[in-house]
């Protein structure tokens, strides 16, 4: 493999890294093999903190295809807590309000998640990378804004109810460029007249990459040094 001249580099993103201490750890490693002090490394889709999974990452020329993998299909796996909502969405911060729960079935859920495949209008969270104005908007809600994001149209292709422990439902969700499955379990929890929030996320594919075939920050080097 021509790391130099441009690779695509699959990683499996452990829990609580986010998606530049995953580029900053591999373009170490790199730059430490090849002797080139500022070796190009991109990531192709960041993944929040509090999720794992598949994350690209592009060096070299490859960068140049970073706008072209962005635009792949992608596929999650995400656990809802229902009767309760959090400010981001999911559990970067504390639950700020709680909601009955009591009255949803499976086929409650069953029905709402079909209303939600196909072309949406979705408004992404607040606590996000999305630009207002030239700023980010999570500053904009660190520093107190309570502003909703304009929606934006997105695509989702398929929702599935994997497991339906209440007030927990597990789904797996195939879906097009843009989608905010934070923003997806605030609104499922909206359409069951109670809240929703994300416990858990794991991004499963991205185009033909798929988890499995993803290697680990830490197994990297050792990885490196076989190529």
């Amino acid at each position: 493999m021509d790391f130099v001249a441009g690779e695509i580099i699959p990683i499996n993103k452990p829990y609580t890294w986010t998606s530049f201490q995953i580029v900053n750890k591999i373009r170490y490693h790199l730059s430490r093999k090849y002797g080139i002090k500022r070796f190009k490394v991109g990531h192709a889709g960041t993944l929040d903190p509090l999720a794992s999974g598949v994350l690209l990452l592009c060096t070299g020329k490859a960068t140049k295809r970073i706008e072209e993998l962005q635009s792949h299909t992608k596929e999650y796996e995400a656990e809802i807590m229902l009767g309760a909502t959090t400010p981001s969405f999911d559990m970067e911060h504390p639950v700020d309000a709680t909601y009955p729960y009591e009255h949803i079935t499976r086929e409650m859920v069953e029905e709402t998640l079909k209303q939600f495949v196909g072309d949406i209008a979705q408004s992404p969270p607040l606590f996000s990378a999305c630009k207002v104005n030239g700023k980010r908007a999570y500053d904009l809600a660190r520093g107190g804004s309570d502003m909703q994001l304009a929606p934006k149209q997105i695509r989702i292709d398929s929702i599935d109810l994997l497991e339906c422990e209440l007030p927990k439902i597990r789904i797996r969700v195939v879906c097009g460029k843009g989608t905010y499955i934070r923003s997806l379990a605030r609104d499922i929890g909206v359409a069951l007249n109670s809240g929703g929030y994300l416990t858990d996320l794991v991004r499963t594919r991205i185009g033909e990459y798929k988890l499995e075939n993803c290697i680990t920050p830490e197994a990297f080097q050792d990885w490196l040094e076989k190529q």
